[in-house]
């Protein structure tokens, strides 16, 4: 049987279609749109970050936003929209289930339920909103499970939250869910292209201060199974900045380390850099590696 399984997020909609007989299954397709619906608000009003973004990098990328907690009227459309085009899509290859699930792009909103509800109407399509914990555990089967190492910590860093599970011997020792992610980082404390040296070190504490809430600060791994397109990003980014090959998927404490020395440099060869290896993520790639940076330090 073919379905397509649509990851409704902060920062991404990602279409994946998927053939599957009982516990066996293929990817066949991978799309993925990038919406923002996290969005480049601050107190209820476009930032002059967001505009600078939106006029030089991402012109089309600001079509949705979160105003004060609650997902705008075009956020929502935004969401419709590439909803549709992939109900669309997967009509044209006479795939008939189509599986909608949101994480915190609708979970971490004052208004969920009537997003939900609109989407609902205006599309036809339904939406589950996962929990911080269901989506860790998620997480943790899919990334883990399928062979990664038996101890260790998983993080994923989306758009508007990060997960981390701790694990012993493949079972989750705790798990939590935090209301930060690469975007909504970027919304909160930065005005320009690229975050100042206060911008980070503010995004530093706060992501301490996220952490320290969540009273896992005694937990010590050795290693580290990311996920999310943030990691994606900068594993991209450590193949061109080290010379990797190009199929690497492993990245070191020390090598993250350089990266974020490399891009706070704030330059024209830093932009560039970036801009080879993931232009999508220009603007939330630090916020982005200062959560990752923070974590490892943490743990």
């Amino acid at each position: 049987m073919i379905c397509g399984i649509v990851d409704l997020g902060s920062n991404t909609i990602r279409l994946s279609i998927y053939h599957w007989e009982g516990q066996d299954f293929r990817l066949l397709l991978n799309k993925k749109t990038m919406a923002g619906l996290a969005g480049y608000v601050q107190d209820g009003a476009l930032s002059d970050g967001g505009i600078l973004v939106a006029c030089r990098v991402l012109s089309s990328y600001l079509a949705g936003y979160v105003q004060g907690g609650v997902l705008s009227d075009s956020g929502i459309l935004v969401a419709c929209r590439t909803l549709s085009s992939y109900r669309a899509l997967l009509d044209n290859f006479q795939v008939s289930k189509m599986h909608v699930f949101a994480t915190a792009s609708l979970r971490n909103i004052s208004n969920t339920g009537e997003a939900v509800e609109t989407i609902r109407d205006v599309t036809g399509i339904p939406v589950e909103v996962l929990s911080g914990d269901a989506e860790a555990a998620l997480s943790f089967k899919g990334a883990v499970l399928p062979g990664g190492v038996s101890t260790g910590l998983l993080a994923d860093i989306g758009g508007g939250s990060f997960e981390l599970v701790s694990y012993e011997d493949m079972s989750i020792t705790s798990a939590c869910s935090l209301p930060v992610g690469s975007l909504s980082l970027y919304t909160r404390f930065v005005n320009g292209l690229f975050p100042t040296s206060e911008e980070r070190k503010a995004m530093r504490a706060y992501v301490e201060e996220q952490l320290d809430r969540a009273r896992t600060a005694g937990v010590r791994r050795g290693r580290l199974c990311g996920v999310g397109g943030t990691i994606r990003a900068l594993n991209k980014l450590s193949v061109d900045v080290f010379h990797k090959p190009p199929e690497s998927r492993s990245m070191t404490a020390e090598e993250l380390r350089e990266l974020y020395k490399l891009l706070k440099k704030d330059g024209r060869d830093t932009l560039r850099q970036i801009l080879h290896a993931a232009p999508d993520r220009v603007h939330t790639l630090v916020p982005g590696l200062v959560i990752l940076n923070t974590i490892i330090k943490a743990y």
